[in-house]
């Protein structure tokens, strides 16, 4: 079975655009046997691209995981078809304290991951970054 791979910018997200077109997509699909899901790096981003909860780790993680959430669905996959995230924090301290946010999402079946501290994100507002690889089917 030859793979079919899909770009993909799910309704209700930012899309930033260079000459007309997307920067990047925010979700990559690779299907043949099983489909292979990429979501780009979600940050606390509303559909106008604004920052959602500016010094606030809590509501910064509420956005990105509802992100990260509809490129999952627009993509036909669910939570625990997760099984790759890379997380970029400003303040790892201040996202440890946060971590139901997290496993709400992902229960107890939680897949393999990396959290980073970085000194910046996108925005000098942004404090958290989450990609993901997701494996349906």
């Amino acid at each position: 079975m030859a793979l079919e791979v899909k770009r993909m910018q799910p309704e209700g997200m930012n899309v930033r655009m260079s000459g007309g077109k997307p920067s990047y997509s925010h979700v990559v699909t690779v299907s043949g046997a099983q489909k292979i899901v990429f979501v780009a790096g979600q940050l606390a981003r509303d559909v106008d691209g604004n920052c959602v909860g500016k010094g606030d780790m809590r509501a910064q993680m509420e956005q990105t995981f509802k992100n990260l959430d509809a490129c999952l669905k627009a993509a036909g996959a669910t939570w625990a078809d997760v099984v790759k995230t890379n997380t970029f924090v400003t303040d790892f301290d201040e996202f440890q304290k946060h971590g139901d946010v997290r496993m709400r999402y992902f229960g107890v079946a939680t897949p393999t991951s990396t959290t980073v501290q970085v000194s910046r994100l996108a925005g000098p507002d942004f404090m958290i970054e989450i990609e993901l690889i997701a494996v349906v089917g």
